[in-house]
């Protein structure tokens, strides 16, 4: 229990605050807060298989000696149930939801296998979700944090300051339209988001036999209604009694068919655990769907450009972000639009004047480079 305390508190190292911002808070949202999900629930799967029987089989009191083999042999190879009919009523009809009169052979049967994979495709799901921050990492070069150093602290004099403002706006000057493929690379890296999430409700769903998708609705929609109306979908999916087959030789040598009824305690974990992925990928993929979108207009439409340096980047002056904006290309902007998330306001709008000023001739007419 403690190694898996201490191993609980490694992820905490995820959510440090980075001294320096290169990415946005969806980008983070999927990267590292998503990671941290499926890390935690890939960690708490596997606790609860180590504390407890992952599976208890019921059969006959005459092969009692048999139980833990069967145990072992149900859980390494599948359970199954019989799909719902309707009509059927727990206690009436069937003795647990999906467990009844096997009367149409294998045909009629829904195999479960996905139990002993759930710990490790959770940690190969938190791994895919952390990868596109590490491949922007790795792109990003440690530019933002070269830029910012020294005016990102208050511990600073004002002549260190203005040296250090100075130098931004000649870089942003010396380096204009060379900038085009980190922000390219930045958007890509956005884009794999969106494409990791999309593919991973899709493989969930084939993981879940096409149940997946329909999940959160379907419990939703019967939230409302009594344990004894309904047919709740967290059982179909992840049946908590199941059954098994297990054959052995009998004492004439003839085959002997044993019929044990398996139940899953941990399927009540995989349920909860689920639920709460189903919503935040659903959450997690309309953000992305969004964030897709304004990427395209930023790119398409110029005009907008200033238009955000003035509203989220608090740029004061309308005049200065529209001449910085037309000056530059999407790639430097997008630069000196990251530069505003980790600069203070007012450092950050000297800077803006300062380019402002040096785009603009004598005449007043913006310097198109």
């Amino acid at each position: 229990m403690a190694n898996m305390l201490k191993v609980f508190g490694g992820l905490k190292d995820f959510l440090k605050k980075e001294e320096v911002v290169k990415d946005g808070p969806i980008f983070r949202f999927h990267n590292v807060f998503t990671a941290i999900i499926l890390f935690s629930c890939s960690l708490i799967v596997t606790a609860s298989q180590l504390v407890g029987d992952p599976i208890q089989c019921i059969v006959d009191d005459s092969e009692k000696r048999l139980r833990k083999p069967i145990n072992t042999y149900c859980w390494i190879t599948s359970t199954f149930t019989i799909p719902r009919v309707p009509g059927e009523q727990v206690g009436l009809h069937v003795a647990h939801p999906g467990v009844g009169p096997d009367i149409g052979g294998n045909s009629s049967k829904t195999y479960y296998t996905y139990y002993q994979w759930v710990c490790f495709v959770l940690f190969f799901q938190g791994a895919a979700c952390y990868f596109p921050k590490w491949l922007w990492d790795n792109y990003e070069g440690g530019l933002m944090k070269t830029l910012v150093t020294g005016l990102n602290h208050y511990m600073y004099t004002e002549k260190e300051k203005n040296i250090k403002k100075d130098t931004i706006v000649q870089y942003v000057l010396d380096h204009a339209k060379t900038h085009r493929m980190y922000a390219i690379r930045y958007w890509l890296c956005e884009f794999l988001c969106f494409v990791n999430i999309l593919t991973q409700l899709y493989f969930m769903n084939e993981f879940f036999n096409g149940e997946f998708l329909q999940y959160g609705l379907d419990v939703l929609k019967l939230s409302d209604r009594s344990q004894d109306s309904r047919y709740d979908p967290m059982i179909y999916i992840f049946p908590r009694v199941t059954k098994c087959t297990f054959r052995k030789y009998g004492p004439s040598g003839g085959q002997v068919r044993l019929d044990a009824l398996c139940v899953l305690p941990l399927n009540v974990v995989n349920e909860k655990t689920y639920i709460f992925i189903w919503f935040w990928f659903i959450f997690l993929a309309a953000l992305l769907t969004l964030l897709m979108a304004y990427r395209i207009c930023l790119i398409m439409f110029p005009a907008l450009r200033p238009r955000l340096l003035k509203t989220t980047r608090k740029v004061a002056s309308r005049r200065d972000a529209r001449i910085v904006s037309e000056n530059l290309d999407v790639g430097d902007w997008w630069v000196l639009y990251m530069l505003g998330k980790n600069l203070d306001r007012i450092v950050y709008n000297e800077i803006v004047v300062d380019l402002a000023k040096k785009m603009e001739d004598p005449d007043g007419k913006l310097m198109k480079r």
